[in-house]
């Protein structure tokens, strides 16, 4: 296990794989000393290897679990002294169907990855964002934030709850010296993806599927250029649906409903 020395660090969930790792790559790159965390251990010794021991330190972490969450924490700062420049709540799961269809349980884990482990981040990571001067919060929210997408529902409710908890605490942490920011990415070509969802998506447009470099990059841009800034959106066309949800949602709705899993479904039903 490697200590800051002095160096800006950032603790990211969700690290051993996608968004997570390629922001890991991009800011022990640029210098930083990177806290990396998931339940994917394979993932997690992959990545202490690609940016070496000496800059990282990594540990399995369920980030539901509020004990297991206070001892990556204190681990963290204790390689830190105390200090964290940017928190990125990142990890999140991706489990969808018609919310009528699904089970208890997979709606409760989307529930409890997607948000709960999102508010266990930010409470247990707080007093290491006060003690640190220019500290950044950022969050992964969705394109599924910008209206309740159906055939996710459940995972679109929680991206949202995150959206709203972002602007909030944009404004509440001021008083601490932390800014809050968030990303809305739209399909990015990550693990959480159907096998063959990337391939079938278009080439252009909101819906094109994005490597996740491009997301790292609006987290280190977040912290460095725009500060700013509290939605980012990736590709940044996601923010054209942001604002047809909000200028017209009736016509948004009726428009998802067309098309979708959903609008075979209803399609049926009129028959």
């Amino acid at each position: 296990m490697g200590t800051a020395k002095g160096r800006k660090s950032i603790f990211i969930t969700g690290a051993a794989s996608g968004m997570g790792w390629q922001t890991a790559k991009l800011f022990a790159k640029g210098g930083w000393f990177i806290g990396g965390y998931d339940v994917n251990e394979e993932g997690l010794a992959a990545l202490e290897k690609e940016i070496g021991a000496d800059n990282c330190v990594v540990r399995r972490l369920d980030v539901t679990d509020k004990a297991d969450y206070e001892a990556a924490m204190a681990e963290f700062s204790k390689a830190t002294d105390g200090k964290m420049d940017l928190l990125f709540n990142n990890a999140g799961i991706g489990r969808g169907g018609l919310f009528s269809e699904m089970s208890y349980e997979d709606i409760m884990a989307v529930v409890n990855v997607n948000f709960v482990g999102v508010l266990n981040g930010i409470y247990l990571g707080l007093p290491l964002l006060k003690a640190t001067p220019n500290a950044l919060c950022f969050t992964t929210s969705s394109s599924s934030a910008t209206y309740g997408m159906p055939g996710i529902a459940v995972y679109s409710a929680t991206k949202h709850a995150v959206k709203g908890l972002t602007e909030a605490l944009s404004i509440e942490f001021r008083v601490h010296g932390i800014r809050a920011a968030d990303t809305l990415p739209g399909l990015i070509d990550t693990p959480i993806l159907p096998e063959g969802a990337a391939a079938a998506a278009p080439k252009e447009g909101m819906f094109r599927a994005c490597p996740p470099i491009e997301v790292a990059e609006a987290v280190w841009a977040s912290y460095h250029d725009e500060p700013e800034r509290l939605h980012w959106f990736v590709p940044p066309e996601i923010q054209e649906l942001d604002k047809m949800s909000a200028l017209d949602p009736e016509g948004t709705r009726d428009q998802f409903a067309k098309t979708g899993p959903i609008a075979e479904l209803l399609n049926e039903i009129q028959k």
